[in-house]
């Protein structure tokens, strides 16, 4: 995928952008929607998950893939580790939209920080994840997946809640073209 050599600069550069790009973008639809959701929404129990905890997970996931080595992994607070219990117990208390809008600044620069980085070594480096490790470039991937995913059914909820829904996000914000 990239190449760290003088001649293959220009390649890392033009992947490391339309990375971040596409990564930055699916945080911004995910921001979009966390701004847009009025607070009947936001806790509201007919959601199953709920708005707020959907947005939690997210972030919490993107925080993880994230991290390398996954071993050494730690939210900030007021976060901790409840999210990956199997049980799956849903944290003590409803977070509020500005302790996500706080935790989706952390995802964005880690990710930024991430994609920045990475060299083509990285990328092709192989990580444990369940039973199919996958490359850190595949995880990219998979992360941005799982970010879209659910900032989707956000917006879903959104336009059945309140018939309205943030736009789609071509590129992540402040970028050219």
């Amino acid at each position: 995928m990239m190449s760290d050599s003088t001649s293959g600069d220009s390649s890392v550069v033009f992947w490391r952008d339309v990375l971040w790009q596409q990564s930055g973008a699916a945080i911004d639809m995910l921001e979009n929607a966390i701004v847009a959701c009025p607070e009947s929404v936001w806790s509201d129990r007919s959601l199953q998950p709920e708005f707020w905890y959907t947005v939690y997970h997210t972030l919490f996931w993107l925080d993880y893939y994230l991290s390398y080595p996954s071993k050494d992994f730690a939210p900030p607070a007021p976060f901790n580790l409840d999210e990956m219990d199997p049980a799956g117990l849903l944290p003590e208390r409803v977070y509020t939209k500005e302790e996500m809008l706080g935790y989706l600044e952390h995802g964005r620069r880690k990710c930024r920080e991430t994609i920045t980085a990475l060299t083509e070594e990285q990328a092709r480096e192989r990580l444990p994840f369940g039973k199919a490790p996958m490359s850190r470039a595949e995880l990219m991937l998979y992360q941005l997946r799982h970010l879209q995913h659910h900032a989707g059914q956000l917006h879903m909820h959104l336009r059945q809640k309140t018939d309205s829904a943030p736009r789609w996000v071509r590129q992540a914000k402040g970028s050219k073209g």
